[in-house]
């Protein structure tokens, strides 16, 4: 049985572990950045644009958690949620904490009239893809993710600085 329920500042000791656990197990292990305060602030600051929703077993321990926030429809006119992470610990996988996660924020949709709950997943991550598709969600066919990061964004971004006149 999971219980669901939204982060308090209090799960971001195990948030922020279970977001190095993801990274290891992405084989990343040396890619997150993040700290308590950065955490803490994007999720519980004055404005927050991200959240938080934890999967806990029935004696109150985190099993998991999802890391999510709006995105905007141009073509629906509404908002949807990105799942930037879903985790849930591994000696808690198949308990059910990931379909109550996921089918919190399909709910979350659904209530307030977004068009969509999507996320990105590796293409080698073939137990989270089974997963998925067993949920009947299916991939985006014929769209590829592109970003922008590290130098090649602070070049790009200083080049648009520099020809704005700033």
């Amino acid at each position: 049985m999971s219980v669901i329920r939204p982060a308090t500042r209090h799960d971001v000791p195990a948030i922020l572990q279970m977001i190095h656990e993801l990274a290891i197990y992405e084989k990343e292990p040396d890619a997150v950045r993040n700290t308590p305060e950065k955490l803490t602030d994007a999720l519980f600051g004055r404005n927050p644009r991200v959240f938080a929703t934890m999967a806990e077993n029935a004696a109150g321990e985190v099993q998991g958690f999802a890391l999510w926030f709006l995105n905007y429809s141009t073509w629906e006119g509404v908002h949807g949620i990105y799942l930037e992470d879903l985790y849930v610990s591994p000696h808690a996988r198949g308990e059910g904490h990931g379909k109550a996660l996921l089918r919190h924020l399909a709910a979350t949709a659904v209530d307030n009239g977004y068009a969509r709950v999507e996320w990105s997943v590796l293409d080698w991550n073939e137990p989270s893809i089974n997963f998925y598709r067993s949920l009947g969600a299916g991939p985006m066919d014929g769209w590829s993710t592109f970003r922008l990061t590290g130098t090649a964004l602070a070049q790009f971004g200083s080049s648009a600085t520099a020809a704005s006149g700033a």
